[in-house]
């Protein structure tokens, strides 16, 4: 999987915020807020071609004190969340 073209991250006053950045993607009914963590990893999966939840979970227990169990559910939780939000292309 990989992200959707068109959204960008940015640090608005202190919150990680996903932004349009493209015409196409413009839908201002919704703001997508995410957490540190979160952030953390929408910035490094999407400098990448593609990624994989386990991708996504080396990359957390390289920076965080996390078990792999806790890793992996939350990284599973944060994908089904951006698939939802339309954010992940496969």
């Amino acid at each position: 999987m990989r992200i959707k073209k068109g959204f960008e991250i940015q640090n608005v006053c202190g919150e990680y915020i996903i932004v349009p950045a493209g015409v196409e993607n413009i839908d201002y009914s919704r703001i997508i807020s995410l957490n540190e963590t979160a952030a953390y990893l929408w910035e490094n999966v999407a400098a990448r071609e593609t990624f994989t939840t386990d991708d996504m979970v080396a990359l957390l227990l390289e920076e965080y004190d996390v078990e792999e169990a806790v890793a992996r559910e939350d990284c599973t939780l944060i994908v089904e969340r951006w698939k939802e939000m339309e954010l992940l292309e496969e």
